[in-house]
This record gives C-alpha cells, structure tokens and sequence, in this order.
C-alpha cells in the first residue's frame, strides 16, 4: 500500500480529497471518524451482515465462533459478557460510532442486550485504545458502526428467519441518497421461548426453563451536504429487551426477569478541506434497567443512566508526511438507581485531551504516536500514552508494533453501591506490548501476533469481614499469549473458496496468587470454509475451546471441560434478488457451557429468507 492510498484511508470517512490528491473522493460517510485512521496501524476485524447471518441468533454467538473473544453466557439470550486477552467484561469497551457506550454503573456492556442487527459493520479490535476510546479499552474494543452513502439511490432489504425453540428473527432496512443527501432506516425484531433441552453427565436432563427473550431495535440516520465542505448528520438508535433468567430447579426457585430500554442519539458537524478537517459531535445515551425478582410480581430494582456528549475531533495536514490529531471530549453522567439498587441520585463530570502525531517516512512505513489526560470528578486519573509503528518490509512480510497505556474509570456501583461502594478506588491502568506480523504467499495470509499485558490496581468485588462483598483494587495482574490467524482465499471462473483458521493462546494471572483468571480459557480455535459455485453458497464453521476455570483457585472438579461445536449452513440466490438460507447449529450435538451450570443448546436448525429491493 503506497502512501497516497494510506492518506486515503486515513480520511476516506470524511468524504473529501486530501492534500496531494487530484479529485475529491465521493464515498462513505462512517460516524466513527477515527476507525480508518486506527486501521492504518492496528488489526481490526470486520464482520458484515452477511457474514452476521451465519450466527443471528445474538451478538454472543457472532463473537464466539467469529473472534478469539471469550463470551461467558448464562444460558442461551441471558446475562452475557466477553473478555478479550484474559481481561474482564469491564475491560472490554463498547464503542457505538465512535462513542464508548459501556454502562455507567456496571462498566460493561451486557452482549446480549446490544442489537446483532442495525450496524453496517461490527469491528473487533483486540489491544488497548483508551487515547481514542477512553475508559475500559484496555483488553480490547468492539465497534458497532453505522455509515451513509451518497449517490446510491433507493435500496431495501428483509431478513426473515424462522429457528428451532420457536425463535424468531426478522430485520427490514431501507435507504436512499443522491448528491447531497443521504436517509437510513432499519429495524429487527427477535423473540424466543428458548425452551431448549440438553442431556448433561449422568444422564440427567437440563431444560432452559424460564429461559424467553425477545428485543426490538430501531435506527434511523441521515447526512446533508450544506456546503462543498460541510455535511452535517444524525443518527439514532432505541432498543427495547426483555430476558427471563433460567432456572434449574423448576418449581423449587423463583422466576425472575429483566428488562432494559437503551436510547442513543448522535448530532455531527464535519468542516473538511485539502489539508484539516474537524468533526464536533454532540451526544445524548441513556440506559434504563429493571429487574423483577420475581416474574409475577412488582418490580425489585431499577436504575436510569444519562449521559451528555460533547467531542471534537481537528486533523491537519501540515505536508504529505506529517499528520496532527486533536481530540477533545467532555461528559455528564448522571444515574439514580431505584428500589434495591442502592446506588442514590448521583452526577459525574468527565473530560479529557488527546494530542496524537502521524508519520509517514516513506510509503512503506509510518509511525503514530499518542498521549491523552482525563480529568474525572473526585479521583485522579492518569496520564495515557499510544505508540504504534507499521513497516511494509517486503511483498510478503509486514511488521507492526504497538506500545500503550491504558485505563479504566471506577464505575457507579464501584464507588456508590452501598454497602460494598469504595470511594477511595483507583483507576485501573495496564501497560501493553504488541508485536503483529503478517505473512503473505499466494492466495495464503497468515498473521501472529504476540501480546504482554500489565494491569495494576485491577478492580474486583470480594468477601469482606462483615460479610458483604466490597469493591477492592487488587495488585498486578498479568496477561500474555499469542493471537494467530491463517487466511485463504481463490475465485476460479464460477468458483469461490475462502477460509479462515484462528488460534489464540492465552494465560492471566493474578500475580498474588499466581492462579489463572476465572473463566478465561488457555486455548481457543475458531474456523471456517465457505464455498460458492454461482447462485449457491456452502458453509461450515467450526470453535474449540480448551479447559476454563471457574473459579479464582484452579479448582478442576468445578472447570469448564473442553468442547468443539460445528455449524453448517447452505443458501441459494433465485429471480436475482431472493435467498433462501439453511443452516444447522452444533451438529455433533455437543454438550456444552460457557457459564458454570448453564448448557448452551444442542443440535438446532433454522431456515432463513432474504429479499433484496
């Protein structure tokens, strides 16, 4: 990739030609104006909706048989949350079109209370990035990303789906655009009775009792050209979710249930030229929760989160070498928790700079360079930093390195929860080290990636002397393995052959102790072969993962055994626009958990219709 197409990339998001080019670049307008800089330097995936339609049945399936990130689930459409390189749920952030929408009173987001369907792509990038993203992108980010074309007309689509446990999955987008003008609109909807059954050791039977679930999703986004060098665009996006939790000894335990209303609503203003740009954006997300502890019965807690975003984004090209980035933000984050969630009416100011530097030598080698300071109301945060360095070294070697900082803010239940709330908490930090290569041969890509984590003052509830659980920071944790992925991919007249081997390695330890991490698995493989001979379409894909603890001792007779779960799936395109979809879901039938006590289902199928207008 020779310079001018790096330049490219780095402000293709805006839509504007760049200092040294000859015309001006008619594309895509994506609301996260920083991912295709972040590309430039780091390895990020990205996951499409058609690649989504092989695993709809949440976002928890897509990352576990998609991405080396762990997803711990309690039973298929629970509670559910990922860890990426051995970190936890609160490490991981979420970051919705470029704004980090993690919970502001648990720190995470839950996987399965996040739409699968109404992004144009879900990237997954492991490594620190709290310079861009801010707090809890410290083991890695998944991004949830919506963009507007221009120029493209009227373009429609429905996804129809049928599955096994009376599930149902169906999602209707729409758009349309010309010159200056650019309107999107999709919806999905999916419910469950989730009634599955699976034959657990022993011989004893286990039904998902209690396990319904059912969300809706909603988004709507639109961009204006007011001028040659100004758009300005909105998007929004409502979700509604309902989970019933399941229950393993019917009668004999309480049903409970949770509800959850997200609403998130981004306002942009984009000013670009041949050589700056600047993107403000302004911001409003609120989370609002309920929980029943029991299903018959009134609500037992609740809690609404609200959040106020203000981000600027300037970049100036001061020649075709040299780039400079400044990124400011400021926040307001109020929550009031309600019943047992004992949290209070409290409010929080946030702020932060970042100043961040591109080099670009020659057009196989560049270097980024990054440094960030949070100010957060009534603790002391600390000073970030980002190196990151990428050398095309030959045709079929590249290299690339990066260096960070990184942090994670308490949350409100770290602080405020009474009683276990700690207001002397400090912000989690680590230090990361990275070292990716990527290999090319033929039709072959192969990359291996090894890692090094330090995280200090890690945040953990544990057991105190009056018998309740109390937010503590432990001492050092450490983290490291090797993340590897083998590529193919052959198009021969009709034919096309694409797949995809992954291999992560992965060993977390609290260095007090020296024991692994709960639920953070040694070995994980993931797999696929996908297949097309004209109209038809095959696929199979395959995930192992190796022995997980479950506990912060290593105990073996309460870890999770080893398991390898196969899908398959088959489509065929007719009359152009329609595709009639078939797959079947672990077709060994493995017995299989994630979580302690709760099997994922065995053998399913579905059957899917697609309608391109």
């Amino acid at each position: 990739m020779d310079i001018k197409r790096s330049l490219v990339l780095l402000f293709s998001s805006y839509g504007c030609f760049l200092f040294g080019q000859e015309k001006a670049l008619d594309t895509i307008y994506i609301f996260d104006s920083q991912m295709n800089k972040v590309k430039l330097f780091h390895h990020v995936t990205n996951i499409t909706n058609e690649d989504a339609e092989k695993n709809s049945t949440n976002l928890s399936e897509l990352l576990r048989f998609q991405s080396s990130v762990y997803i711990k689930e309690n039973g298929r459409g629970a509670v559910s949350s990922p860890s990426f390189r051995g970190t936890t749920a609160q490490q991981t952030a979420f970051v919705w079109n470029g704004i980090n929408i993690n919970s502001s009173f648990l720190g995470q987001g839950d996987v399965n209370n996040i739409a699968l369907f109404g992004y144009d792509q879900i990237g997954i990038k492991p490594g620190g990035g709290s310079v861009i993203y801010g707090s809890g992108a410290i083991g890695g980010s998944i991004h949830l990303n919506n963009s507007l074309d221009f120029n493209k007309g009227f373009h429609a689509a429905l996804f129809s789906e049928f599955a096994s446990f009376n599930t149902y999955n169906n999602v209707v987008k729409g758009s349309y655009s010309n010159d200056k003008f650019s309107f999107k609109v999709s919806g999905s909807h999916s419910i469950s009775q989730n009634d599955y059954e699976v034959e657990e050791a022993g011989g004893k039977r286990y039904t998902n009792d209690n396990g319904k679930y059912y969300n809706t999703n909603f988004n709507i986004a639109a961009a204006y050209k007011i001028a040659p060098h100004h758009q300005i665009s909105w998007i929004s996006e409502t979700f509604n979710g309902k989970q019933h939790y399941p229950v393993r000894f019917g009668d004999l335990e309480t049903k409970t249930k949770y509800h959850t209303q997200n609403f998130r609503n981004l306002m942009a203003w984009d000013w670009n030229t041949t050589r700056f740009s600047n993107s403000f954006k302004a911001a409003y997300t609120e989370e609002n929760f309920q929980y029943f502890g029991d299903i018959t019965g009134p609500e037992t807690s609740g809690g609404a989160g609200k959040n106020y975003i203000l981000k600027n984004d300037f970049n100036y090209f001061l020649n075709s070498k040299w780039n400079i980035n400044i990124i400011g933000e400021f926040q307001v984050n109020k929550g009031k928790g309600e019943g047992s969630s004992k949290i209070g009416d409290i409010s929080r100011n946030a702020g932060s700079i970042a100043g961040l530097l591109r080099y670009f030598p020659t057009k196989d080698l560049r270097f980024g360079a990054g440094i960030k300071k949070d100010f957060v109301e009534d603790f002391s945060s600390p000073v970030l930093f980002s190196f990151s360095g990428k050398w095309n070294a030959n045709k079929w070697y590249d290299v690339g390195l990066s260096i960070s900082r990184n942090f994670r803010a308490p949350s409100f239940n770290d602080l405020y929860w009474t009683p276990g709330g700690n207001l002397d908490l400090k912000p989690e930090t680590s230090y990361q080290f990275e070292w990716r290569n990527q290999f090319k041969l033929g039709d072959f890509k192969l990359s291996v990636a090894p890692y090094y984590m330090n995280i200090r003052d890690m945040i953990r509830w544990l057991p105190t002397a009056s018998g309740y659980y109390g937010a503590t920071n432990t001492n050092r944790v450490e983290s490291y393995g090797v993340e590897s992925q083998l590529e193919f991919e052959k198009k021969f007249g009709k034919h096309m052959l694409k797949s995809n081997l992954g291999y992560s390695y992965t060993k977390s330890k609290d260095l007090d102790v020296q024991k692994q991490l709960m639920y953070v698995p040694f070995h994980k493989f993931t797999g696929g072969i996908d297949y097309q001979y004209d109209f038809v379409k095959v696929y199979v894909q395959g995930m192992f993962n190796g022995l997980t603890y479950t506990d912060s001792n290593e105990k073996r007779s309460d870890a999770l055994d080893p398991y390898f779960v196969m899908n398959a799936g088959a489509g065929a395109t007719f009359l152009t626009n329609y595709t009639l979809g078939f797959k079947v879901n672990n077709i060994l039938n493995e017995t299989y958990y994630t979580m302690l006590s709760y099997p994922l289902p065995g053998r399913n199928y579905s059957i899917s219709l697609t309608i391109n207008f």
